[in-house]
């Protein structure tokens, strides 16, 4: 299992505009469509051990940030020619099979994991209500037969930092998970 860290996009920089299919809805669903206060977008695909790890607490995960008012999208731009788990139908399976609340979005030009400087799966970015980037990193620390509790620590704290007002801490670490797989 190849081990790929996220690029750590500098803290401040601006939401990439996005217009993607929601392959959860059979819509289009647009990055300006989102309005929260806090904003949370998931780089994750259906086949990478280190998101297959994770799947139950971040659907878990997209259930609190509903209740909190937080916009949560999730993102797959892996090359589905390849990949034909990662494609749009494979993907609405999955995200009813665990019972995704959120969009999850199919990025097949991969644009934009491009605009996100997104690297591997999953890779997570905050944004405040500027939509000027206040975390990336890890879920947690976390992975595949570590014996480390999934618990979401890191991404949990920086959307209630957020949400009361506060600046998450600068103290981020990347996340580390497989690479996108890009198209050739």
């Amino acid at each position: 299992m190849a081990k790929t860290p996220s690029t750590m996009r500098p803290l401040g920089s601006a939401l990439p505009s996005f217009e993607l299919p929601d392959v959860t809805k059979g819509k289009t669903l647009k990055s300006d469509e989102l309005k929260s206060p806090v904003l949370v977008v998931a780089f994750i695909c259906n086949h990478c051990p280190f998101v297959i790890h994770l799947k139950p607490e971040l659907a878990a995960f997209g259930r609190t940030c509903r209740e909190l008012g937080v916009d949560f999208v999730a993102i797959s731009s892996n090359d589905a020619s390849s990949y034909p788990m990662d494609g749009p139908e494979a993907m609405g399976l999955d995200a009813r099979d665990f019972e995704y609340v959120f969009p999850y979005l199919y990025d097949e030009s991969q644009e934009v994991a491009r605009a996100f400087d997104a690297a591997c799966t999953p890779d997570f970015f905050v944004y405040d209500s500027d939509r000027a980037l206040a975390y990336r990193g890890q879920f947690d620390a976390s992975r595949p037969g570590n014996g480390v509790a999934i618990t979401g620590v890191d991404l949990r704290a920086a959307v209630s930092a957020l949400l009361a007002g506060q600046r998450p801490s600068d103290e981020q670490k990347p996340s580390i998970g497989c690479n996108i797989k890009w198209k050739s």
